[in-house]
């Protein structure tokens, strides 16, 4: 069975990756799962400069998920690339760094310095977070920012980009064409939903950011649609994300339209989640007689009702 993928000319022994900002930088797994497993590891949202993130408490468990406001707290381009890059060179598996910035500028700047890294397969532009009160989602929901931002990176590097697109629009498909125009080599979806969680006691915001963005299995049927419409808006591959939790929910995603899917939030209540995943897809595709993963990406079938 064939299972390698290739996302954005980043080759990948299997379509399962892990997600920014659940994963740590790959270290902190380690000693949990086989990192050799995986299709790629994307690493935790980095800007030029180190950032504390917002202020405790930044994570309130909800049903069916988590609420956070972390707000992309990361140790800067330099930190990151002497403290981290070492041991994500020893694992042989892509690496994908999360970038973002405050300005436009600053995210070239980023994707300028990762471009002489060894060891750096592409870079995900994260132009949708919804936890940061500079840039973040203001980039991701408007045409003209997203476009003069991705058209910035594209400019400052040869590496693959990935603009990591906000559920937040009424048009996704919109701003999945924009990143194709402005020289993208995949998008990946969705982000984070805007949620807010209230002590009914005190009558106060659980978060100290008191808004943060919900993950995990209550945003899956988002994830679904939103993938789906990306994918028929345009040609470049699409990696989906939102509540996978397991084979099922990963396969689903492809089916929509996603050459590839991340694990988020369920590496944190198992961190076996994406080699069961791994494992379930493959298991699918003996049972279906598939005899290559990528048959499953976008095999959603209409009849004449829909």
């Amino acid at each position: 069975m064939k299972t390698e993928t290739t996302i954005g000319g980043i080759l990948m022994k299997n379509p399962v990756m892990v997600a920014s900002g659940t994963f740590g930088y790959g270290r902190e797994y380690a000693e949990l799962i086989d990192l050799s497993r995986l299709g790629a590891i994307v690493v935790k949202g980095i800007r030029a400069v180190p950032w504390e993130g917002n202020p405790t408490p930044r994570m309130v468990e909800v049903p069916g998920g988590l609420v956070n406001a972390i707000g992309l707290q990361g140790p800067g381009v330099e930190g990151f690339i002497e403290d981290c890059m070492p041991f994500l060179r020893a694992v042989d598996v892509p690496a994908i760094i999360n970038i973002w910035g405050t300005s436009v500028e600053e995210y070239g700047e980023v994707a300028a310095r990762f471009g002489d890294v060894e060891g750096v397969d592409g870079l995900e532009v994260n132009i949708s977070c919804p936890n940061i009160k500079e840039g973040g989602i203001a980039f991701g929901t408007d045409p003209a920012m997203a476009a003069k931002v991705i058209a910035e990176v594209r400019r400052r590097t040869t590496l693959p980009i990935i603009p990591k697109l906000s559920p937040n629009v009424s048009n996704v498909g919109t701003f999945a064409r924009i990143a194709e125009a402005e020289g993208s080599d995949a998008i990946s979806l969705i982000n984070t939903l805007p949620a807010m969680v209230i002590d009914i006691e005190t009558r106060r915001p659980v978060l100290a950011n008191t808004v943060g963005g919900l993950s995990g299995p209550a945003i899956h049927p988002v994830a679904v649609k939103q993938v789906w419409e990306a994918a028929k808006a345009v040609r470049i591959p699409v990696v989906g994300m939102g509540g996978v939790t397991d084979a099922a929910t990963a396969i689903e995603l492809m089916i929509a339209g996603a050459s590839a899917v991340a694990v988020g939030t369920a590496n944190f209540t198992d961190p076996r989640t994406p080699v069961r995943v791994i494992e379930g897809i493959e298991r699918y595709c003996r049972d279906h007689g598939i005899a290559d993963v990528g048959e499953l990406v976008g095999s959603l079938v209409l009849d004449d009702s829909h």
